[in-house]
């Protein structure tokens, strides 16, 4: 995988997080929808972190490949 196509999938996921964010009912978020909407944030999330955490051992492999 790319590191372009990496930017892309976090940045769709902030996209993702924002959207859902706009879904929550802060008067009763563990009611209905607002529940979905949150678990899609931490879900989201979760993507952003595996994808930093993929970006990093991405750069640490190149820099043990240059030695």
């Amino acid at each position: 995988m790319s590191k372009t196509l990496s930017l892309i999938l976090i940045v769709l996921a902030v996209a993702l997080i924002v959207y859902n964010v706009t879904l929550v009912d802060f008067q009763q978020p563990f009611v209905g929808n607002s529940i979905i909407a949150l678990i899609g944030i931490a879900a989201s999330l979760c993507a952003i972190v595996l994808l930093l955490i993929f970006l990093t051992s991405r750069k640490i492999k190149d820099k043990m490949n240059e030695d």
